[in-house]
């Protein structure tokens, strides 16, 4: 008996929507990070991408415990000296709650050409509407 090793071609891809409403942060960035890798499947390969896409709405409710509003800070670096920008996290979510989903899911992912495709995947929207109605989204829990 041979392992066979699927590739990306043989993947039949779904569309999966999450709503982020009262979700803590980490909870929902692994779940979703596992999803846009494929291993909730039973042809997962680490080398190909066989996972689905994902759709997060209502990622401005999405939750962080503790103090983590006030601690947690997103940190940006322009690579000149003294251009380090800090922000915490609760100013963040009322700027661009968006990025705070994508940076979790990113640090979740692996570090190569694969992982930045499989980037491309996730689709984050601060409200509860979304443009992708068309590809017949299924739900997916948390």
């Amino acid at each position: 008996m041979q392992t066979h090793s699927f590739s990306s071609s043989e993947v039949d891809r779904k569309w999966l929507v999450v709503d982020a409403a009262d979700v803590p942060l980490g909870r929902l960035a692994a779940r979703i990070a596992m999803v846009l890798r494929g291993k909730h499947r039973p042809t997962y390969s680490p080398n190909a991408d066989t996972g689905d896409f994902v759709v997060v709405i209502n990622a401005e409710r999405v939750k962080l415990t503790g103090n983590k509003l006030d601690q947690k800070l997103y940190q940006t670096h322009s690579t000149i000296p003294g251009g380090l920008k800090e922000e915490p996290y609760r100013l963040l979510l009322k700027r661009r709650p968006e990025v705070a989903i994508q940076h979790a899911v990113h640090g979740m992912l692996p570090k190569t050409k694969l992982g930045r495709k499989l980037e491309k995947k996730l689709k984050v929207y601060s409200g509860p509407q979304h443009p992708h109605a068309a590809q017949k989204p299924e739900p997916l829990t948390v």
